[in-house]
């Protein structure tokens, strides 16, 4: 039986990782893609001494001209990809919105709304053509409402909530399922990209509460695609047992 193929974006580390280790123990070949070429090698080695086809994709998602010719140099055997998981993104910045940085603003319109749209539009056809096939967006909790400096962030998860129903709506026709994935808090290198290095205040993002792992999203995201054909998961909420939504945590302090 020919196994199934997974395309994950923006696998090198976190959710993205963590989903790449699940669909192989789950007998995927594993697309792997992201901007670090070394840790993509890193983890193509593991996942291969497991026994799990790999095929490592190099670019950045906000270069559509890269990301347009890396899937046209996907090889025949690997192009029936079977589940897409949008998971490429980020959060820069915690500031009001009227001193936001206008660099943080690019990257995350770029790569959180943008870059889901590229790699929608470069797969989903072929999908389509098939009349099979599952997209797998990765939104946030952030999405649902603004907090204090979420704003744009918020925003563009809220654009990942749109673009996922919306497009869930165009492919009602086929046999194709699109599914968001909301996390809360998830304790990543996430919040360290978000404070640009600063590793005291990324760690007191998670001072006083358990938070989920990559491999907690990761399980959610495998138990979607994992679902018969005619059971569509369109949206999961995924929240620490001490957080209620995107403001409300309680945390316990020593």
């Amino acid at each position: 039986m020919k196994k199934k193929i997974v395309l994950i974006t923006g696998a090198t580390s976190g959710i993205g990782e963590g989903c790449a280790r699940r669909f192989a123990e789950g007998g995927y070949n594993v697309i792997i893609t992201g901007r670090k070429r070394e840790k993509l090698q890193s983890l193509q080695k593991e996942l291969e001494n497991g026994g799990t086809a790999v095929l490592p994709l190099a670019f950045d998602v906000r270069d559509r001209k890269a990301a347009e010719a890396t899937v046209a140099s996907i090889p025949e055997e690997w192009r029936d990809i079977d589940v897409l998981i949008n998971n490429a993104g980020l959060a820069r910045g915690l500031e009001p919105e009227y001193q936001g940085d206008f660099d943080d603003w690019d990257q995350m319109i770029d790569t959180n709304i943008k870059g889901l749209l590229t790699m929608t539009r470069l797969i989903v056809p072929d999908m389509v053509r098939r009349n099979h096939g599952h997209i797998i967006n990765i939104g946030s909790v952030a999405g649902d409402a603004a907090y204090a400096g979420g704003n744009v962030y918020c925003a563009t998860k809220s654009a990942v909530k749109a673009i996922t129903d919306g497009l869930r709506i165009d492919v009602a026709d086929t046999r194709l399922r699109v599914t968001n994935i909301k996390p809360g808090l998830v304790e990543t290198n996430f919040s360290n990209v978000r404070f640009h290095g600063d590793d005291k205040r990324a760690d007191k993002v998670y001072e006083g509460i358990q938070p989920l792992t990559g491999d907690d999203i990761a399980d959610v995201v495998f138990y979607a695609a994992s679902a018969p054909e005619h059971v569509q998961i369109a949206e999961v909420l995924v929240l620490a047992t001490h957080q209620a939504n995107g403001t409300v945590i309680h945390r316990e302090h020593q």
